[in-house]
């Protein structure tokens, strides 16, 4: 049996499923005992019932997004794993970045063809060791960080650190995906030729304008719910992009 074989195996299967089954039960148990909190201070149960119907109809879309992203992780690590990663703690930009670069760190490419069970406990333990120091130290700062997130900045009517560090962190990660696809083309011998590494730019670019294009609408509109899709849907129009990108190509 092959590894990727072995990364979809049942045994995956129950080990990850069990975990997101608990923390499925813990959900629900916290949707349980606030609903009892909204009711014991006097909310009316009609409102209770609209927060649960539009919070569940607004997840839908957005969902779609971190379902691309096991889908778009399942061809070299299982279904299991990324199912696990992306249904509990983990971000969809961070699962994917730090895979692609754990791989890369052991010799190969995030593809099922090359990963071998050492590559995959490499990988796997990254992904979990990265992320699990916001919840450490959440226990010890969460409280300072919150209160210095939420000062006002000196001189103006709102913002403050939290928006700056929000900008900053963006503006970085967006920094580094871009210039990685800028590296990829200039490899190239810096000629523009619809070939090879000029894909992901072209893929960057497309998301980009259709985010743009979502943003827009939505201020003009007032339609703040659509700012709530705009992710999904900018990440399914570059991925439709790519693939008749890749068509043409």
């Amino acid at each position: 049996m092959s590894v990727i074989n072995q990364l979809s195996s049942p045994a995956m299967y129950l080990i990850c499923g069990g975990i997101v089954a608990f923390v499925a039960v813990v959900c629900v148990i916290f949707a349980v005992r606030a609903w009892k909190a909204g009711k014991a201070i006097g909310m009316d149960p009609a409102v209770l019932k609209r927060v649960v119907t539009s919070s569940a109809s607004f997840s839908v879309l957005p969902a779609i997004g971190i379902l691309l992203g096991v889908i778009a992780l399942s061809g070299a690590l299982g279904i299991p794993w990324p199912w696990l990663r992306l249904s509990v703690i983990g971000a969809l930009h961070y699962e994917t970045q730090v895979a692609q670069g754990a791989a890369e760190q052991v010799g190969i490419h995030l593809s099922g063809s090359e990963m071998t069970a050492s590559a995959f406990v490499t990988i796997a333990l990254l992904m979990s060791l990265c992320i699990m120091w916001g919840m450490v130290l959440n226990l010890f700062l969460n409280k300072k960080y919150t209160n210095r997130l939420s000062r006002p900045k000196a001189g103006t009517e709102g913002g403050g650190f939290g928006d700056l560090a929000m900008t900053a962190m963006f503006i970085g990660l967006v920094s580094a995906y871009l210039g990685s696809y800028l590296g990829q083309w200039i490899s190239g011998n810096g000629r523009f030729s619809f070939s090879g590494d000029a894909l992901p730019l072209l893929t960057a670019i497309a998301a980009a304008a259709m985010m743009a294009l979502l943003t827009g609408i939505a201020r003009k509109g007032k339609l703040h719910w659509l700012e709530d899709f705009s992710l999904a849907l900018s990440m399914l129009f570059g991925m439709a992009c790519a693939v008749l990108i890749r068509l043409w190509m």
